[in-house]
């Protein structure tokens, strides 16, 4: 079955994870904006960044016949540096016409302070006037209720913002509903510490349903599996779920987010998965 992880971190990541990506069915990722290990000291430091991200990456994933999108912002973990921030945020409109960007992410708050929140609406406001896709890191552990519930009435109180243009990143068993009943997409990590197992993204599968929800592995510099969505695959198919719903949640959803970007183009062509049914080649945004 081809698979799409909306949400890893491939500049953290060597060659052979491509590699082994590909050999699993995966077809195309996009990768965030992230903290780097460490914070950054200067803006310029985000635009060797963003470059790497829009030109470098995609060029790399090509190889081995993947697809790479991108997102652009300064994440949380950064973000309580106010005015580092805006210097970067000013620098985003530079890149936001490349090909391979999807929009403003992975935006949210870390340990849910007033200087995350406010550079938070800094970037809702970047995403507003340019009518980009918004992605959300919602914070780990025991923050991560109080945070989601701060972020979505951010959300919602903005009304420039529109729930069915924006996904909601890292939900738990306790904040799913949050996500999905304010009309919101949103995705499950599949990480081995703090955030979900395969099991457990099953388990909020079988509890929520499949409409605007997806999975991916996040992985970066830490503990992580680039092959965390094939093994979601692997324990649906165990517990009996037809191939079309997991499908939906490691392909067609993904895609049907994407497929909102203002510069997305289709490209043409047909592919057979694994079982001999026609499928959609993953498509991409002009370029």
């Amino acid at each position: 079955m081809y698979f799409i992880d909306p949400h890893i971190h491939m500049i953290s990541r060597v060659t052979d994870d491509y590699h082994r990506m590909a050999l699993s069915g995966c077809v195309a990722l996009s990768e965030p904006a992230f903290w780097a290990g460490f914070d950054r000291n200067s803006a310029e430091g985000f635009r060797d960044y963003f470059h790497h991200l829009t030109d470098i990456e995609p060029k790399r994933a090509a190889l081995f016949g993947i697809r790479h999108y991108s997102w652009l912002c300064i994440n949380a973990k950064e973000a309580e540096n106010v005015s580092l921030s805006r210097e970067v945020i000013k620098l985003i409109p530079e890149f936001l016409d490349k090909p391979n960007v999807l929009g403003i992410g992975e935006i949210g708050l870390n340990k849910n302070t007033r200087n995350e929140a406010t550079i938070f609406q800094e970037h809702l406001d970047l995403a507003a006037k340019t009518n980009e896709l918004i992605l959300i890191h919602t914070p780990h552990l025991e923050d991560k209720y109080k945070g989601t519930r701060m972020i979505i009435d951010m959300l919602q109180n903005d009304s420039r913002v529109l729930p069915h243009r924006v996904l909601v990143d890292h939900v738990e068993e306790h904040t799913v509903r949050l996500a999905l009943d304010g009309g919101f997409w949103c995705a499950m990590t599949l990480y081995p510490t703090t955030k979900c197992t395969p099991a457990r993204a099953a388990d909020i599968l079988e509890m929520v349903g499949t409409d605007r929800i997806m999975a991916n592995s996040a992985g970066d510099w830490g503990k992580s599996d680039p092959l965390a969505v094939p093994e979601l695959v692997l324990e649906l198919r165990r517990r009996g779920h037809p191939e079309e719903t997991i499908r939906k949640v490691v392909y067609d959803n993904p895609l049907a987010f994407w497929r909102q970007c203002s510069r997305w183009k289709e490209w043409p062509g047909q592919a057979k998965d694994r079982n001999g049914v026609a499928s959609d080649l993953v498509v991409g945004v002009e370029g």
